[in-house]
């Protein structure tokens, strides 16, 4: 009996095989070497039959690590370099990653005025923060050595992009390097066409996805970050991707152990944090439990006055403490006053079922929203949760006020060009309470804008005939202002108009675990909260921002404090923001439930003019000074669509009657005589030309030309061999106009006779004895 087997149950069986051939030793293919006392190269094959090819020892042997991470004919080395030594006093963990796109890699020259690549780009400040949040989990929480990762792009086709490429060679890099690191991870970009998952998915079949999303994971299936965009995708489906995507990333973790083992040097030692006291312990728990515990448990506070009790406590306890123990720095107490607010904090959460500000696991903040603010604004809306408060505005402009990318953006965006709407993302020192300098927009800001508007893109529509510009000001904030964003720029988009598919909103979610040395494979016990708060994202393990629709998801984002959670908090996590967005969409079609439909009277306003190619000239103006003229006096705009149309674009309707006028002043004709097609007219020659002659049938008409070819029956080279003046009236014959250019079609040779030729003998020999 023949057996057919659809892809999908080919992809289930090599996957299986696949699994099948890992044992406790490991898979039996052997590593490769291209030489001696070189690490070898490797290669993960996946459950689609894509490849994925690591080497290391040949490029940049002196950082700590380095890996190149290749698939296809994209290839990208990082390098791993550390200080020998801490800093002192270092507080926290100094990781910096460098992303760099180059133009060389893909055979290209950067197209600035210095023609070299200049300070880092949107996606390159986005990609780097992504290899940032995978690894930084996996540090040593006492690790404070200033570490740095560079990516470097050696070769880049059109296929595949380096971002998830630099995710696992930096794993790799940081795995052989001597640098201490509990990794190594593994990370694959997970696609979804058709309800099949795609692993690793090329540009092509990302333009078809429904869904772009990066999984990075740690042994045992841990998820450790998650960023990924999609059109309005189902519940079942993502959790499908993020199963599929755990699983696979196991592939690359498994042979960069192996590599690991056999080639990576010796790690260094961890300079723990010097031994407290435990006396000093003790009596910073004992003096501050009570009062913190009041603190945390008292709703009426809101972030200010919790912060400013919480700092009162720290003053009081440190300066208790340090008359007791006088040999200790008062920033070392400080440190244990820290560990200590942050332990009470967490068991509160696991005791009471309740929060700081008395809302149970589950339960939202209260929200208000309003639109309509300002009647100059094209849509704007004010959406307030709790203390965090957001100001969304909307400006509509033409479509040449479209983002243009250039070669090397466009390629990384799936061969987009430019970019018609546009999110950006405030978030000033006041929104809290804070003296701050406002200068350049920082990474955080980068970072929190584009989640934003990876949120709201789905829902708007692919033909709107504006460029969208949303901009989100944090006026208030405590906690989660970037899914705020999302639900403030959803209620402006339809205040202002833009008909969006569906409303859009994003909440956050948190979690608080318990676990031991280090083994978040099997947590104690967790809690999973809805809506968090500042403080609970400073003393919790995870941020997970999730935005969608009430059908599906549009983005999600995913942050962990700690080395990997398993796949069933991710599922519980996504199933209560599900719920969370569903209740938050209710309170928000309260406000506004559908893009406004009756016109305001700021709203631009376009329109498509129809224009006959022999009428072009007539209004664009010599050297374009009618378009001009109108740009100047009306604020329209006028742009060619093709041959025919123009699109015209009125900043108001007033503006656009005003320039419709102009137009009509342009584009009044005479009453025009109608020829006849092959009828005999009398042309008057108005201008001589190289090419022929210039003329008019009619005074209003504009002169058309009469080719040299169509003058006589004769080839001449110049109207000037026949005497032909300007002035003179000649005869001709219509034949209507080219369907392409639209011109006169005249002939002046088909009027005349054929010349007569001259005699000659064909006869050489008589020819000859003539001569």
């Amino acid at each position: 009996m023949a057996m057919i087997f659809t892809r999908k149950t080919l992809n289930l069986l090599n996957y299986r095989l696949r699994c099948l051939s890992f044992s406790s030793s490991g898979p039996k293919r052997k590593i490769q070497s291209s030489s001696a006392g070189e690490a070898p190269s490797v290669e993960v094959n996946f459950s689609n039959g894509r490849n994925m090819i690591f080497s290391s020892g040949r490029l940049a042997r002196f950082a700590n690590g380095a890996a190149v991470c290749q698939m296809g004919d994209t290839a990208v080395m990082v390098t791993a370099v550390a200080k020998s030594k801490p800093s002192p006093g270092q507080g926290f963990m100094p990781l910096v990653v460098d992303y760099r796109l180059k133009n060389a890699a893909s055979g290209r020259i950067p197209m600035n005025f210095m023609r070299r690549e200049l300070g880092p780009s949107e996606k390159e400040i986005l990609s780097a923060r992504l290899i940032d949040r995978s690894l930084r989990p996996l540090f040593h929480k006492d690790y404070r050595t200033e570490t740095q990762l560079v990516c470097n792009m050696l070769a880049m086709d059109a296929v595949h992009s380096p971002d998830v490429l630099a995710i696992n060679a930096a794993s790799m890099a940081l795995s052989l390097s001597d640098i201490p690191w509990n990794g190594p991870i593994g990370a694959v970009r997970v696609g979804l066409c058709d309800g099949e998952v795609l692993i690793n998915p090329t540009r092509r079949e990302l333009q078809s996805s429904q869904l772009d999303l990066v999984v990075s994971a740690t042994k045992q299936n841990l998820v450790v970050m998650l960023e990924g965009k999609g059109n309005v995708v189902l519940q079942q489906d993502l959790l499908k991707a993020i199963k599929q995507g755990t699983r696979e990333a196991q592939f690359i973790i498994h042979e960069i152990e192996r590599l690991q083992k056999a080639y990576g040097r010796q790690k260094r030692e961890v300079e723990l944090a010097a031994q407290v006291d435990p006396e000093l312990e003790q009596a910073v728990r004992s003096m501050s439990e009570m009062r913190l515990r009041e603190i945390f448990q008292d709703a009426q506070h809101d972030k200010i006055s919790r912060d400013n009790a919480v700092n009162e406590v720290r003053s009081h306890v440190i300066d208790k403490v340090w008359s007791s123990f006088p040999d200790t720095e008062p920033s070392q107490i400080g440190e244990q006053f820290n560990a200590a607010s942050r332990a009470i904090f967490r068991e509160l959460i696991f005791e009471r079922g309740l929060r700081c500000d008395g809302r149970d696991y589950d339960q939202l903040r209260n929200i208000s929203c309003q639109v309509d603010m300002y009647k100059p604004l094209h849509g704007s809306a004010l959406f307030q949760r709790g203390q965090t408060q957001v100001f969304c505005t909307v400006s509509l402009d033409s479509p040449e006020s479209a983002i243009k990318l250039d070669s090397l953006a466009a390629l990384e965006s799936g061969g987009l060009k430019a970019k018609n709407f546009m999110l950006h993302y405030e978030f000033p020192p006041y929104a809290t309470g804070e003296v701050g300098r406002i200068g350049p927009v920082g990474r955080r800001e980068l970072g929190h804008g584009a989640l934003a508007e990876r949120s709201l893109l789905p829902t708007l529509p692919n033909d709107y005939p504006f460029t969208v510009r949303l901009t989100s000001e944090v006026l208030e904030s405590n906690g989660s202002s970037s899914m705020a964003s999302v639900c403030g720029g959803s209620l402006a988009l339809m205040d202002a108009g833009v008909p969006v598919n569906a409303p859009a909103a994003g909440v956050a979610i948190g979690l608080v675990t318990k676990f031991e040395n280090e083994d978040t494979k099997h947590l104690q016990d967790y809690r999973i909260l809805t809506d968090i708060l500042g403080i609970e994202d400073y003393m919790g393990d995870m941020d997970m921002k999730v935005a969608g629709t009430r059908k599906g998801f549009t983005a999600i984002q995913a942050d962990l404090k700690i080395p990997g959670i398993p796949l069933k908090v991710v599922m519980e996590s996504l199933q209560k923001a599900t719920e969370a967005k569903s209740k938050i969409l209710d309170i928000m079609g309260e406000a506004i439930r559908e893009p406004r439909k009756y016109p305001k009277e700021s709203w631009p306003v376009s329109e498509t003019l129809t224009v006959e190619p022999q009428q072009r000239a007539q209004l664009i103006g010599p050297s374009g000074l009618h378009m001009k003229r109108i740009y100047l006096e009306t604020g329209a705009s006028l742009t060619a669509a093709d041959e025919t149309h123009f699109n015209v674009f009125a900043p108001s309707q007033a503006a656009m009657d005003e320039a419709k006028e102009l137009i009509e002043g342009y584009m009044v004709k005479e009453r025009v005589p109608d020829l006849e097609f092959g009828g005999i007219y009398t042309a008057k020659i108005t201008e001589l030309r190289d090419t022929g002659v210039m003329v008019i049938l009619y005074p209003s008409m504009p002169p058309a030309l009469l080719h040299n070819s169509q003058l006589d029956q004769r080839k001449i080279a110049h109207p000037s061999a026949l005497k032909l003046e300007v002035g003179q009236e000649i005869q001709v014959k219509y034949f209507g106009r080219d369907p392409v250019s639209g011109f006169m079609r005249l002939s002046r040779k088909v009027l005349q006779r054929p010349a007569l030729g001259i005699p000659r003998s064909l006869n050489k020999s008589a020819g000859e004895n003539g001569a």
